[in-house]
């Protein structure tokens, strides 16, 4: 990967990461969960998952950063990632009431997370090709 690539690559994960952190918010200030997720006055049992979802969002955010700095450790992250994004996609979409209230800009995110990440992933597990030595070469 040329350094270019690599910085793109540290910046994105690092922009990820920060960003998918925030819900932990939530653990704090519930009163964000109204702007985030629509929902006000939760439950206590609603409110608990709420803010545990956010402290995974938060582990979800720093193992990006990791994975920023530990190549080796991208297309694990990148795979768990995706597939938690995925699911909450899925899991909003094919519930009209939940997709009513999500946040646009939050799915919109969240798709570009994972087709980033997928490319992040994919370039990983591509071999870098070096060209061979020159024998006639001094």
């Amino acid at each position: 990967m040329s350094r270019r690539a690599e910085i793109a690559t540290r910046a994105a994960l690092i922009g990820m990461g920060l960003f998918t952190a925030v819900p932990v918010i939530a653990v704090v200030q519930p009163g964000q969960l109204e702007s985030s997720y629509g929902v006000t006055d939760p439950a206590p049992m609603v409110l608990t998952l709420l803010q545990h979802r956010g402290v995974f969002q938060l582990l979800a955010g720093l193992a990006l950063i990791w994975a920023a700095f530990r190549p080796a450790v991208r297309v694990p992250v990148a795979i768990g990632v995706i597939v938690a994004k995925s699911s909450a996609l899925l899991l909003t979409v094919t519930r009209p009431e939940a997709q009513a209230l999500v946040s646009t800009p939050i799915q919109v995110f969240d798709v570009a997370c994972i087709a980033l990440l997928a490319l992040i992933a994919g370039a990983a597990l591509i071999p870098v090709r070096r060209p061979a030595p020159n024998p006639a070469a001094p």
